[in-house]
């Protein structure tokens, strides 16, 4: 399942989702921006090029460009027509966005720039989830472990597993910003599985007993510990995909 880099460097992972009509256009054009194909500063082509391109009414072509527009991708001007929004506007936050990245094609500096900020605030997230964890927290923690270490380490099962101890984090945490944040946790975990599960012996026992000292420090009430344990997985992560520092 793992997918390895082309030429370019850079690995490109389907989403597999189904999608309405607009939705399917909104991913195609986004997909062609985050690409590269329309750079920043640049006009989309004309809304007739667009509905031959997509065959697709005017009513979906036009949802789909305000999509985009909500994004941050696109902007709209009189006379001037949709344009090509500069990166630093594009809503990184956005499930979509994220997930389209995956599908334009990933490299090691979007890797880390999403470990950069899943370590300004997962680990936050697991302090807080050590001082306010509930039963019910524990018991979804320790239920996305076991999900981990009972399914073979390429699998749907283990990735799963991962992301639902790692969304548990933040639910535990109490806050709701951090659960928000569960989309960049979502996508980053998605591209580490994707690119470089812990397929080896050795490795899936470093990435198990990782995850099982999270849970640890939290059962015990440790913020300090809970916090260093995400930033090691965070950081295996990242020394298994090459692009440690």
């Amino acid at each position: 399942m793992c997918h390895a880099p082309g030429a370019d460097g850079l690995v490109v992972i389907p989403s597999g989702r189904a999608r309405s009509n607009h939705a399917e256009v909104a991913r195609s054009l986004g997909t062609a921006i985050i690409g590269g194909r329309y750079a920043a500063g640049a006009k989309l082509p004309g809304d007739g090029d667009l509905l031959a391109m997509f065959a697709v009414s005017r009513p979906v072509l036009r949802e789909s460009v305000k999509t985009l527009v909500a994004k941050g991708l696109l902007t709209t001007k009189a006379r001037v027509g949709t344009v090509v929004r500069e990166r630093a506007a594009w809503n990184m936050f956005d499930a979509d966005v994220l997930a389209w990245h995956l599908e334009a094609g990933i490299d090691r500096r979007f890797l880390r720039d999403l470990a950069e900020i899943r370590l300004a605030v997962e680990p936050a997230a697991a302090a807080l989830a050590a001082e306010r964890r509930t039963a019910e927290d524990l018991a979804a923690l320790e239920a996305g472990l076991a999900r981990m270490r009972a399914a073979p380490s390429d699998s749907d099962g283990f990735a799963e597993g991962d992301l639902a101890l790692h969304v548990a984090v933040a639910v535990a945490s109490g806050n709701p910003f951090m659960r928000s944040i569960g989309g960049v946790i979502e996508v980053a975990l998605r591209a580490s599985f994707q690119l470089s599960a812990p397929v080896e012996a050795a490795e899936r026992e470093i990435a198990l007993a990782a995850h099982a000292a999270i849970v640890a420090a939290i059962a015990a009430g440790d913020p300090d510990a809970a916090a260093q344990a995400v930033r090691h997985v965070i950081h295996n992560g990242l020394r298994r995909h090459g692009t440690a520092a």
